[in-house]
């Protein structure tokens, strides 16, 4: 139960025969807390790691005490018990007085110097803070750790939260050993040559591997009996029957507590500590299989014994108790619950009170789609789009269950058409194709309804973008019949605006024009200003190939003016992008390239994908027109990315747009040097969408480092590298580049491994030696 850590001693016997993989960050911080903080709780959900790191704390930190550092382990005593014996016990205090264990625990400490660490408090939490409070207010010299999965709450507490290992990406480009940076990886690997001795990753199980690791949520102990189950099965195996985790991973070790033999009684024992109340709460949050908001979780869960009202304090104290894990952008806070917690949750949940939340679930969802919609053309465009990106697997499981349970046809079909703007501005325009063509499947072709007739003119429109041109054809076909038959004027003024796209992209121009002025009429009639806002730049871009710039330009401009009175973004973007092909094509470049910027700019935040691509290919025609052809060449490839992050190419716009592409493509060719000719920038480094972004505003600065002078780094490292080198953290990284923290620790992690360093100082003074070179 309990054991010191001296300078002398050894660790507890669990603690000496495994490998302490990872957590340099974690390490660094609770230095730090440790030095100025007199009570440092490690707070975590079960099978985290909070233990074995709390034991390699106090190991590093022993010399640092007179008299010693101390380990006291309450995990096996029983729920509400006294600690203060156990304390005194592993203290060797002699019992030979009246006075409690608690008065004999404060006498003797009160003039030591020393580290108490106090392990599993969760279940004894009311024992620990009287023991705790007492002794911090009358020993100075006595510092506390205690590990918990909820703080004591109590003065003076400073609380490190214990995170999962770091998890690696599929998208990661990185070779099989780079893969063990990354914290679950190298635990996973490390676990399992314990069993077999020559276990490595290999191409074979490399997959396997990194979605082993991201299942199990990066959690040491799951991954613990996952490496245990290796000496029967192999990687991929035990993936495959992941679905039976419970009964799968139960083969802890037999000296640890029996909470942690098992991950079935790990969970339990989280789930014992709630109260009825939080139980409930904690069943009804499995229905969201991804992050959530308070209000979602309000909407959603707040229903019958619990009110909405009571569902913030029931998730504050789910928060505490490291069921649930909190994500913070900025003033936004999200919730999710770990993957094996939610199927704990989920196997308690009865089936009907399951269909009751699916159902809940998937009306928060619709409705805050369907608000996307009706509010589109107004300043909270990019809310919008970044919302329904964030939400999009809960979307996705609203879709899901509707389209699969009878009578839920009609609200599947609504959703579908709401996230339209999702599909096409996030580039999801396959996985929008195939829950548009799932909805149609269940209606009755000759159902003449206005969801069917909506679902056929979104089809339609997703279907054109990915360059199924035939496609888009016949679902506008069908859209006409219904429209017709409704007498539904704001579905017939659609029902025009793609046909006039699928004449666009098919090369007739005359008609696309013709159809797209009938379209604008028709939408300003019903009073739809987005559409209409869509259809003209798309006029615009018919004109403009059509071989008329300044009527075009006149286009663009009346569909700007009109989107600023909205302060509406997503058309104004592309009406620019428009505007400066335009200017292109007139022989303005210096216009072309601030319209292209600007619209760009626009794009930094609201990351529509099909406009960025769009966008940096204009940008490259600009450069080859003005003969800085390695720009051009640099601005190609980065548009290629993106257009391969959507699956379709600029082919598909038609081939009026497709051949000035290659056109100016010959014409980089061409005025390139012979030695740079066959290059392809980006194909070895894959760029996301905001990199392409970054690199397309990001003008070439004269004498700036090439990439033979930042080798071994890429360009993203280097630019992580030099502000690491002003002092930034990596969640100050994070903010700059506008990307997720979880990417800056990749990259920081991918740096130190290149450059074989072991600290941030190392990479400050590398930074400093290459540009003073």
């Amino acid at each position: 139960m309990s054991a010191q850590l001296t300078g002398q001693d050894s660790l507890p016997s669990s603690a000496a025969v495994t490998t302490f993989v990872g957590r340099r960050k974690e390490l660094s911080e609770a230095r730090a807390t440790l030095t100025r903080s007199r009570l440092t709780t490690l707070a975590g959900p079960g099978g985290v790691g909070k233990t074995r790191l709390g034991i390699e704390v106090t190991q590093r930190f022993r010399r640092q005490f007179n008299d010693g550092t101390w380990m006291v382990d309450l995990g096996s005593l029983n729920c509400g018990a006294p600690i203060s014996p156990a304390v005194a016990s592993t203290l060797a205090i002699p019992d030979q007085s009246h006075r409690t264990a608690l008065e004999r625990v404060v006498t003797y400490l009160r003039d030591k110097e020393l580290l108490l660490f106090l392990d599993n408090c969760e279940h004894v939490l009311p024992a620990a803070v009287e023991l705790v409070d007492r002794v911090l207010a009358t020993a100075p010299g006595v510092k506390v750790l205690t590990t918990s999965r909820e703080p004591l709450n109590i003065a003076g507490e400073t609380v490190l939260p214990v995170p999962p290992l770091t998890l690696p990406s599929t998208n990661d480009e990185l070779s099989d050993r780079n893969l063990e940076q990354f914290e679950s990886v190298a635990f996973l690997v490390d676990r399992a040559r314990n069993v077999i001795g020559d276990f490595a990753i290999t191409p074979q199980n490399r997959h396997a591997v990194i979605e082993l690791c991201t299942r199990l949520d990066g959690m040491p102990l799951a991954l613990e009996f996952a490496a245990a189950r290796l000496q029967s099965m192999s990687v991929t195996q035990l993936l495959e029957r992941l679905d039976q985790r419970f009964r799968l991973l139960s083969r802890g070790s037999r000296t640890a507590q029996p909470r942690h033999r098992t991950l079935q009684a790990l969970i339990d024992w989280s789930y014992e500590l709630c109260s009825p109340e939080e139980q409930v709460l904690w069943q009804r949050l499995t229905v969201f299989p991804g992050s959530f908001d308070l209000d979602a979780a309000e909407e959603v869960c707040g229903f019958g014994d619990l009110s909405p009202d009571l569902i913030l304090d029931l998730l504050d104290r789910l928060v505490a108790k490291s069921i649930l894990l909190t994500e913070r952008t900025g003033e936004t806070v999200r919730y999710r619950q770990l993957m094996t917690v939610r199927e704990y949750g989920a196997e308690r949940l009865g089936e009907g009170a399951a269909g009751e939340l699916h159902h809940r679930h998937r009306d928060c969802f619709l409705r805050r789609a369907e608000t996307m919609v009706a509010q589109w053309c107004s300043p909270r465009q990019s809310e919008f789009i970044l919302r329904a990106r964030t939400e999009r697997h809960n979307s996705m499981a609203a879709l899901e269950w509707s389209v699969s349970t009878p009578g839920e046809l009609i609200s599947a079909t609504r959703l579908a058409v709401a996230l339209r703007h999702h599909w096409v501005s996030d580039g999801y325009l396959s996985e929008g194709r195939y829950w548009l063509d799932r909805v149609l499947d269940g209606h009755d072709d000759a159902a003449a309804t206005p969801e069917r007739g909506a679902a056929l003119w979104v089809v339609s429109w997703v279907s054109l973008l990915q360059g199924d041109h035939e496609a888009g054809a016949e679902y506008l076909t069908e859209c006409r019949s219904v429209a017709t038959a409704l007498h539904d004027d704001g579905l017939l003024a659609h029902t025009r605006h793609w046909a006039g796209l699928h004449s666009l992209f098919t090369g007739d121009l005359t008609t696309s024009i013709s159809q797209y002025e009938r379209a604008v009429t028709a939408h300003d009639r019903v009073g739809d200003t987005g559409a209409s806002l869509t259809a003209q730049f798309q006029l615009g871009m018919a004109q403009v190939l059509h071989g008329d710039p300044r009527i075009a330009l006149a286009t663009c401009d009346r569909a700007i003016e009109i989107a600023s009175e909205h302060d509406e973004l997503w058309n104004r973007a592309y009406a620019l992008w428009i505007s400066g092909i335009c200017h292109w094509m007139l022989g303005d470049h210096v216009a072309a390239h601030a319209a292209a910027t600007e619209a760009l700019t626009i794009q930094k935040h609201f990351q529509d994908a099909i406009c960025t691509a769009l966008t940096i290919e204009l940008l490259s025609w600009v450069a080859a027109s003005t003969r800085d052809f390695p720009r051009a060449l640099e601005l190609s490839g980065a548009a290629a990315n993106v257009w391969r992050g959507l699956g379709t190419t600029i082919g598909a716009f038609g081939p009026h747009i497709e051949q000035i592409s290659q056109a100016s493509a010959r014409r980089v060719r061409q005025g390139l040097d012979p030695a740079h000719r066959d290059s392809r920038p980006f194909d070895q480094r894959p760029l996301s969408k905001e990199a392409a972004i970054e690199v397309a505003l990001t003008e070439p600065r004269e004498g700036a480092s090439t990439d033979a002078d930042i080798a071994p780094l890429t360009r993203k490292e280097w630019e992580v590298a030099e502000l690491v080198a002003q002092g930034l953290t990596n969640r100050q990284v994070a903010q700059e580049l506008v990307v997720s923290p979880r990417t800056v620790d990749g990259h920081v992690g991918r740096i130190l491994t290149k450059l074989d360093f072991t600290s941030r100082m190392h990479i400050a003074s590398w930074v400093s030696s290459k540009k003073s070179g």
